[in-house]
């Protein structure tokens, strides 16, 4: 097999972390290529699930002898600290690795320190090799970490004019099932999904992940967050179904915000509190504006039907906008056609203080 470069190698470990995307948490998606010391690929590894091995030691299993003297070309930092699996910093120094790249220093302050672990042991350690791909594959969990609360994503479903239902209440379905399918695949690569108890109460959701083509569900399941502030969930609810761990979140039990209802940031602490990365916030109109005017929203992937209805509930409620020079400002980031509609995702921009 024929030598790659560092960038080549990093760019395929990039690739194999996304493999783990949903399915790590509360650990971040890891890739790891290793090359032998004339730059042929002889191991390659990622993190596949919380508590299995790390990308770096499946990597090196498969390398065997011939990661001596070779190079190590890692997405994130090697983790230092002794957790359900061994430190791969000392892994990789034991397998006698001559040089270890890493695209992302690791924030988290109880396993970082690899780098200068393996620096101390003779290693040569290069740092920020496509940092900005790799940091945006595992954005959820980086971002997560940084501030204490998860990586939230605002998703909706609308028609062209912004319409979420008819004026009878009708909803199903606005999009097609190309969408619908889209949207339990993003399910599955978040930790918890949230709706609002207006929701619950109107469409009686389930809120998992599922596919659609033979209604079977996925194997790992998000949280399923019902923020209901006075505890209106009905005991006979669909999201008390049993088939997916479910939590009524009350103000009484979260805190209350100045209006009385669960203090979204509260909330948001203890969902990170409980292993909750990245969070899809899908239920509810009144929701999403609280969530918006507080600025907690990271990310909107909006699915939008090509039908008009002209009256009727919209997509979004108050979000604390009074006039137009208070619009939250997006950034769009990618537009792509889902069967019939579009999948619109956007970035709020950060509003100057």
């Amino acid at each position: 097999m024929a030598s790659v470069s560092v960038d080549e190698a990093m760019r395929r470990a990039v690739a194999l972390a996304t493999r783990g995307l949903g399915a790590t948490s509360p650990n971040p998606i890891v890739g790891c290529v290793l090359l032998d010391a004339d730059g042929e690929v002889v191991g390659e590894g990622f993190h596949a699930y919380a508590g299995g091995p790390h990308a770096e030691i499946v990597a090196l299993a498969q390398a065997g002898r011939r990661a001596r003297g070779g190079t190590a070309v890692v997405t994130l930092e090697p983790c230092d600290h002794t957790g359900r699996t061994g430190p791969c910093s000392h892994a990789l120094i034991a397998a006698g690795v001559a040089h270890v790249v890493i695209a992302v220093p690791d924030p988290n302050p109880v396993a970082s320190g690899g780098a200068a672990t393996l620096r101390a042991a003779g290693i040569q350690v290069t740092l920020g090799v496509r940092a900005a791909e790799a940091g945006a594959g595992n954005v959820a969990w980086l971002t997560s970490m940084r501030r204490g609360w998860p990586y939230v994503i605002w998703k909706y479903a609308a028609t062209l004019d912004g319409r979420s239902a008819a004026a009878d209440g009708t909803s199903m379905w606005i999009t097609s099932e190309a969408a619908r399918t889209d949207v339990h695949a993003l399910r599955g690569t978040v930790d918890a999904v949230l709706a609002g108890v207006g929701t619950v109460l109107a469409d009686d959701p389930r809120l998992t992940a599922r596919n659609l083509r033979d209604g079977t569900l996925a194997i790992r399941q998000p949280l399923r967050v019902v923020v209901d502030s006075s505890g209106r969930t009905p005991a006979d609810a669909r999201v008390r179904d049993g088939a997916a761990r479910t939590w009524v979140a009350t103000a009484a039990e979260v805190g209350a915000g100045p209006d009385g209802r669960v203090d979204l940031a509260a909330l948001l602490a203890e969902l990170h509190h409980r292993g909750v990365r990245a969070a899809l916030l899908e239920g509810g109109p009144t929701l999403a504006g609280a969530f918006l005017a507080a600025g907690l929203v990271d990310r909107i992937v909006g699915y939008v039907a090509p039908k008009l209805l002209g009256a009727g509930p919209t997509a979004l409620a108050d979000a604390g906008v009074p006039t137009i020079a208070d619009a939250i400002d997006l950034e769009i980031t990618d537009v792509t056609p889902v069967g019939p509609d579009l999948r619109i995702t956007a970035l709020p921009r950060k509003r100057e203080a």
